[in-house]
């Protein structure tokens, strides 16, 4: 489907007014840390937004417009669990405090769709020339899957030192031993230092970019029309922060998570590889991301809930 210049600013538009009220009203006026109520009916809201953006595209579009963008958001939402459970695991190895925590996830979110814009019109571009490409991403799916699963019950950690950003940081800048009341540059003994708060800030942009190698070519085995998958990933995105305030401290219910998402990546590899030889519709996509999805959720919920035993 085209999508002209207007269509486009309007996107743009309706994308930006809705993050900067994202950010601007999520958190409590008093200043206070957003209960988990409040987290879980501004992330209610999002969804509720791009439900109704899909409604738009079913109507202003086709049915199978549809179709692509909310499986492209599904996936794309799928996705950015992991995600917030990785942003969490920074901020508890490099001990960020909980005021500064917001501001990072905002810096986060702006970075992650600044990334997966210009990721986006690179993919669109490399498929429009080479058909293939999309084979080639698909072979990568396949072997993210694989290694996700094979690695889902290692316990996961964050070394600071082993992150690209953090050692980008550390090689042009001396770091300051503490956070400095979110400062992110103090000067000292006439010396020019980055705080901690920056490196966190490095290290999280460090893995956006790692999570759009990942969901970018996920979401072009749904769709190539670079408007849905655009749309769909900065609608992923709206509402981050209220589920990193949902989900912060539950990483450890998700414990099928990882299997989950890792089957949606093999799967979606699978489709992409096969594709010249057999279609397979969205809306089969679709169903498959819903079921893993959900079963994921089911059977975690169940291991997790009931009693714990009694230790040894």
């Amino acid at each position: 489907m085209e999508h002209g210049i207007l269509v486009w600013g309007g996107l743009v538009t309706c994308v930006l007014i809705a993050f900067v009220a994202d950010f601007r009203f999520f958190e409590p006026r008093d200043g206070s840390r957003a209960s988990f109520r409040r987290a879980g009916l501004w992330s209610a809201f999002w969804i509720g937004v791009a439900l109704v953006f899909a409604g738009v595209v079913f109507v202003a579009g086709s049915a199978s417009d549809g179709e692509e963008f909310l499986t492209g958001y599904l996936l794309e939402r799928s996705l950015s669990l992991d995600n917030v459970f990785v942003f969490a695991l920074i901020f508890t190895a490099m001990a960020t405090p909980e005021e500064q925590r917001q501001r990072v996830l905002e810096f986060g979110i702006v970075a992650a769709l600044v990334l997966r814009f210009v990721f986006i019109v690179l993919g669109a571009e490399l498929v429009k020339t080479f058909d293939w490409v999309l084979i080639i991403f698909g072979a990568f799916l396949l072997y993210t899957g694989i290694q996700m699963a094979r690695h889902r019950d290692e316990d996961e950690e964050v070394d600071p030192d082993r992150n690209l950003g953090v050692r980008i940081v550390k090689r042009f800048f001396p770091v300051a031993d503490d956070y400095r009341e979110g400062k992110l540059f103090v000067k000292e003994d006439g010396k020019r230092l980055a705080t901690p708060l920056f490196a966190v800030m490095m290290a999280v942009a460090t893995a956006d970019v790692i999570f759009a190698v990942d969901s970018i070519p996920a979401i072009f085995g749904i769709t190539t029309d670079t408007f849905i998958v655009f749309s769909a990933n900065a609608f992923a995105l709206l509402g981050m922060r209220a589920l990193y305030a949902l989900l912060e401290n539950a990483a450890d219910r998700f414990v099928y998570l990882k299997v989950g998402l890792a089957l949606i990546l093999v799967f979606i590899g699978l489709k992409m590889i096969v594709e010249p030889l057999v279609h397979l519709p969205v809306a089969l996509s679709l169903g498959v991301i819903v079921l893993v999805l959900a079963g994921s959720i089911f059977f975690s919920w169940r291991k997790t809930s009931g009693p714990k035993p009694a230790p040894a």
